[in-house]
Parts: C-alpha cells; sequence; structure tokens
C-alpha cells in the first residue's frame, strides 16, 4: 500500500470508529508490544517535573496580550531541561513576542507521559484561559505504547474540533520519526519509522478536517538532528536537550506566529520555487511528513474547498525567523485573566 493510501485509510478509520489493529497488521503486534516495553525500560521513568514555562513574555510591550495554550506531552513540556529558558515554551512564548511586538501570556498544560487520549482533559482546563492559538504536540506515546493509530488520530481530531468550535486557532506539531530514537531497538525501531510517519500524514488530515493547521516534526528537529544526535538528544537519548527543544520551538514558531496573524511580507504568497503548492490532502499529508518544518493549512482552488481527490490544502515551508532572547516568565499574582 503508498504512503498516501495507508494516510488515507488511516484517517478514513479514524473518522468511521474502525480500522485494523496498527498500520502493520494484526501478526506483530505481540511483538512491538514486547519491544516497546523493553524501550521504555532503557529510556527509564520520567518523574522530575520539567520547568513551569506558564507566565507573562515581553513586559513593556503593548496589549492586549496573546494568549497562548501549551498543549500535548514531555516535548511540549519541556522534560530533561533544568531552567525554565530552556523549555519549548519559553522559546516559543518569547519568539511569538518578538514577532509580534505583543505581550503574551502562555499557560503550559502538558505533561510527561500525555498520550492523545489526555487531550481531553487538558482542554477542560485551557479553554478557561480563553486561548488565542493552541500549540498541541502530541503522538509519540502512542506509539511508544502500541496504541491503535486510528483511535489516535480519532481523539486528535475530536480534540481541533474541539478547540476550533471556541474559536481558538490550533497548531499541531504532528508525530517525530521515532525511527531515530537508540533506545528502540529493531524490529520496533523500523516498525516505529512507519508507524510515525503514517501517523504524522493521517494527523495532518485529521487536523485539517477538524479546521487547524500542522507543523510536521519529521526527524523530530531537522536535519541537524539526525547528523548531531549527541547535540540534540538529552542524556535519557529519548527527549530533546535543551538545543533540540530550541530548535523545535525554532520549527513551530513561523506557523504559531501565522494563526494569530502575524506574517511576514515574503511570506504572504506561497513559493513554487521553495516547493509550496496547492495539493490534494492526502498527498500534501505525506510530503509534509517526508519533510521537517512543513506547514499544511486548508485552502480554495478557484473557491472550492475540495476537488476529486479530497480537499484542497496549502502547503508551506515558513521562513525561521530570528532566534529571539528567550526570556524568563513572569508571574502577576492576583491576576484572574490574562487579556489585559
Amino acid at each position: 500500500m503508498g504512503k498516501a493510501a495507508a494516510a488515507r485509510k488511516l484517517a478514513a478509520a479514524a473518522a468511521y470508529g474502525g480500522g485494523g489493529l496498527s498500520v502493520v497488521g494484526a501478526s506483530l503486534y505481540g511483538v512491538l508490544r514486547v519491544e516497546a516495553m523493553i524501550a521504555r525500560r532503557a529510556i527509564g521513568n520520567a518523574d522530575d517535573r520539567p520547568p513551569d514555562s506558564s507566565g507573562w513574555y515581553g513586559e513593556g510591550r503593548p496589549g492586549p496580550a496573546i494568549n497562548i495554550a501549551l498543549l500535548g506531552d514531555s516535548s511540549a513540556a519541556g522534560y530533561g531541561v533544568e531552567s525554565v529558558q530552556d523549555t519549548p515554551g519559553a522559546h516559543l512564548a518569547s519568539g511569538v513576542v518578538d514577532g509580534a511586538d505583543r505581550r503574551v501570556y502562555l499557560r503550559s498544560f502538558a505533561f510527561v507521559g500525555a498520550q492523545t487520549r489526555d487531550l481531553r482533559r487538558q482542554i477542560d482546563r485551557a479553554l478557561t484561559l480563553e486561548p488565542h492559538v493552541a500549540v498541541i504536540l502530541v503522538g509519540a506515546n502512542d506509539v511508544t505504547h502500541s496504541r491503535r493509530p486510528s483511535e489516535s488520530v480519532r481523539l486528535l481530531e475530536v480534540a481541533v474540533s474541539r478547540l476550533r468550535d471556541a474559536g481558538v486557532e490550533v497548531v499541531v506539531g504532528t508525530c517525530p520519526d521515532l525511527g531515530t530514537i537508540k533506545p528502540i531497538a529493531p524490529p520496533l525501531r523500523q516498525v516505529a519509522r512507519l508507524w510515525s510517519q503514517r501517523l504524522a500524514a493521517a494527523q495532518t488530515i485529521a487536523t485539517i478536517e477538524a479546521g487547524g493547521r500542522t507543523v510536521s516534526l519529521g526527524s523530530v528537529l531537522g536535519p541537524a538532528f539526525g547528523s548531531s544526535p549527541a547535540d540534540f538528544f538529552g542524556p535519557d537519548r529519548f527527549h530533546p536537550s535543551a538545543a533540540g527543544y530550541a530548535s523545535l520551538a525554532s520549527v513551530l514558531l513561523p506557523s504559531v506566529l501565522a494563526a494569530v496573524g502575524v506574517v511576514p511580507v515574503e511570506d504572504l504568497v506561497p513559493e513554487p520555487a521553495r516547493g509550496e503548492a496547492i495539493l490534494p490532502i492526502t498527498e500534501a499529508a505525506v510530503e509534509a511528513a517526508r519533510i521537517p518544518g512543513t506547514e499544511v493549512d486548508a485552502a480554495e482552488v478557484g473557491g472550492a474547498t475540495r476537488g476529486t481527490r479530497g480537499r484542497w490544502v496549502q502547503l508551506r515551508r515558513r521562513r525561521r525567523q530570528p532566534e529571539a532572547e528567550v526570556e524568563v516568565p513572569q508571574t502577576v499574582e492576583g491576576e484572574p485573566a490574562p487579556n489585559a
């Protein structure tokens, strides 16, 4: 089965509540569960809580503030670093401050070990913030725990739909390529790569159908991650290092700025020379899963949202923003709502 067909089948299975046991078939399921248990023991238990990136950024910048909800797993929370300035939340909020010239209030609801099924309770809390944009990083734990991909995709679509119904813009960083994780041994490593790529493509389809946009994380942090894993992995060889989280945030930042309406003039029009194009959704989803930093968002062709091959989407490779000075978040005691 081709990658586009597999992604389409997986997303369709999620939409209708069906789907096979896994994208690799039931015959390997038992082997994968054993390998996953071994990998999790090698990685260890993530008992330490990462620094909390929640708070105010951009003191002295004009208001009203941009409210950001950070949802998902340890990659969103920043597990493995000791300084809050090394967390992806602090990098992302500081980048939005610099790019939008606005104050930012970021609240992290992510926690270590979260799976897609945990988004519901995170959103319960996040909606009280009335965020302008929600950034979701989830999926890796679904793969290492051998969750049914169709179920993970269905739950993500429900989560994105709920946020969009509340008027929240949504940016999903799709499942990273887990074939780069050293504690995951063959045959799980090869299957994890296939599984995570197909899950990422299906996450893209589900997110777009629900009204959000996606950014592919691919080999987690781009080409530098694959060539220098010692620099970008943390001590457990599973979670990113401080440099890794900085790179992850830099991949997400341009799309978060676009979601809140801050787009550089040079990025207003797609550039074919950069590989940007209007494509059918499944073709774009598979293409995005291959190349880190690729954004996929809904589009129209001749006023129509769909063609004979499905929904039209825009595939963008937005330019990275200059690295901003990372701030330490400020806590304003007695501030009941971050909308002032």
